[in-house]
């Protein structure tokens, strides 16, 4: 009859969808007919198809099989199913820095999205149904983002593969208090120059030099690093970096760094009245608010002013342009609070306040300039003596300015000074020439790496010298760029993440390699969502 039909449809239906299952090469095979596991090995039915049972009567009944014919147990099934989606999922979550909850509120809002987007489709139960079987909790997420193995995998294999490769090594401390050691290694993958994350390593202890080299040195021999092939070592400069007498080399952003924070005493006294004027306008939350207002009635661009932080780099060079850009608005602000600073209108104050200001932002500049990831270290010495010899310059353009203005047309001296009026017009040059310079900075490295590949035989040494002076650090910059990575990763909501999950989103989110998830995802059994 009629009923007795359906059920055996719906029978058919369930025994055609789940087909057989399979155990890596010819060792076990499971068929699911009549919805009974059997093993073909000992024709024996299996209570569950469940991935552990089948192991336990694997292991179980046929050890001796499985020390003849070693190999590990897969068990997958034919039809297709969410896994490869829920990888792509989870990797853009990680991506993003996105806590791993966030796996089921993208789920319900691609549902959400899907009803609307296919209402009109034949298949909308069908395209419905995948996305509601597949998995994106916490733990699934969390399981996810261990195909940073397979990266770390490629990452040591072509370490291996490669004639030399150098490392950067810096240790900051985490929201939780915890010092990381960030290991960041570059190498000559065939014509690319590869810098990439190798490891976050947790110190729970102290962070003396011999803590920071027993770490790393734990790590090389678990990772089978070839030390033998390493050329040079960059740091930070740190006291537990460089040592007493002997140490790394010496990052040449740090360098440029602390040269730019050192000023005659006279020029450090204008910087000091320009951090006394900040502080006071922007500490206090009333100053800091009546300041803004009095800048939006002006109609100045800017939202207000910038505190220093001797920490970063570019904070000196941003609040003193920052300040001499709303130099007029801080006198008018100061007058209306009775605060006097006369030297804010002394000419020999301001001629060195501006002094300060241009080569600031010089200096900011040539930091700029070299805070690229694919920056060779004859690339940054090429920068430091260009701007050396820019400064040679700038004396020579300040010898000879009175003579030379006096020489300018009073036409182009009103246009000069409408084009630099204009921001709109300023910053698509600005743009263009830092285009042109990283263009041409890229395209140059890639030509000089593949020209020495090209050599024959006959220049095999030379090649390989050349290629290990390309491979070293000039800078730290990369694992100054982990750490805000690591920073917007580990936040106060997420300070609680462990170490191993810390490592893999930060691998995921700094290396050029992308994981193949689809293969990883093959060897796993489907979980549907619940």
């Amino acid at each position: 009859d009629m009923k007795n039909y359906k059920k055996k449809k719906k029978k058919d239906k369930i025994t055609n969808s789940r087909t057989s299952w399979f155990c890596s090469g010819t060792a076990l095979l499971l068929s699911s007919k009549h919805m009974t596991a059997v093993c073909l090995i000992c024709n024996d039915k299996i209570a569950s198809m469940k991935r552990s049972n089948i192991k336990q009567h694997f292991d179980t009944c046929h050890a001796a099989f499985a020390l003849k014919f070693p190999q590990q147990l897969r068990v997958w099934t034919q039809h297709s199913d969410g896994n490869s989606a829920s990888f792509v999922a989870a990797l853009a979550i990680v991506k993003n820095g996105k806590p791993f909850t966030d796996g089921e509120f993208a789920k319900s809002f691609m549902l959400d999205v899907a009803n609307e987007l296919c209402a009109n489709f034949s298949d909308k139960e069908k395209i419905i149904k995948q996305l509601k079987d597949m998995p994106l909790s916490a733990r699934t997420v969390h399981d996810r983002i261990m195909m940073s193995n397979q990266i770390e995998a490629t990452q040591v294999k072509d370490i291996n593969a490669a004639p030399f490769f150098s490392l950067a090594l810096d240790e900051s401390t985490d929201v939780s208090n915890l010092s990381q050691f960030s290991v960041i290694a570059r190498y000559v993958a065939g014509d690319t120059l590869l810098e990439e994350s190798l490891a976050l390593l947790p110190l729970k202890g102290t962070t003396r030099g011999e803590d920071l080299f027993k770490s790393f040195n734990e790590f090389a021999k678990e990772k089978n690093l070839p030390m033998d092939k390493l050329v040079s070592v960059c740091t930070d400069g740190a006291p537990c970096m460089v040592g007493k007498n002997r140490g790394f080399f010496h990052c040449i952003l740090h360098q440029e760094a602390l040269c730019a924070q050192m000023c005659g005493e006279q020029l450090g006294e204008g910087m000091s009245l320009v951090v006394r004027v900040v502080n006071f306008i922007v500490a206090g939350a009333l100053n800091d608010r009546q300041f803004k207002a009095l800048l939006d009635e002006v109609g100045n661009s800017y939202p207000g002013l910038l505190l220093d932080s001797n920490v970063r780099w570019l904070s000196r060079g941003k609040v003193l342009s920052r300040f001499a850009a709303c130099l007029s608005k801080i006198r008018t602000f100061l007058e209306r609070k009775n605060v006097k600073h006369p030297e804010l209108a002394d000419t020999e104050w301001l001629l060195k306040f501006y002094y300060l200001v241009d080569m600031t932002g010089h200096l900011n500049h040539l930091n700029v300039k070299m805070q690229c990831v694919v920056n060779t270290i004859l690339s940054l010495q090429q920068a430091v003596f260009a701007f050396e010899n820019k400064l040679e310059l700038f004396i020579t353009n300040i010898e000879t300015a009175a003579s030379r203005i006096l020489r300018a047309h009073s036409d182009f001296e009103l246009q000069a000074a409408d084009l630099k009026a204009s921001d709109l017009w300023v910053n698509k040059f600005k743009s263009m020439n830092e285009d042109l310079e990283r263009l041409e900075r890229q395209q140059a490295e890639l030509l000089i790496l593949k020209t020495w590949n090209a050599l024959p035989v006959t220049f095999f040494t030379l090649q390989r010298v050349s290629v290990a002076v390309l491979t070293m650090f000039g800078s730290t910059y990369a694992c100054e760029q982990s750490s805000s990575h690591l920073k917007n990763i580990k936040t106060n909501v997420r300070s609680r993440l462990t170490d191993g999950s810390l490592n893999a989103c930060m691998k995921l989110n700094l290396s050029s390699y992308q994981p193949d998830y689809k293969s990883i995802s093959k060897t796993m059994q489907h979980q549907k969502s619940h």
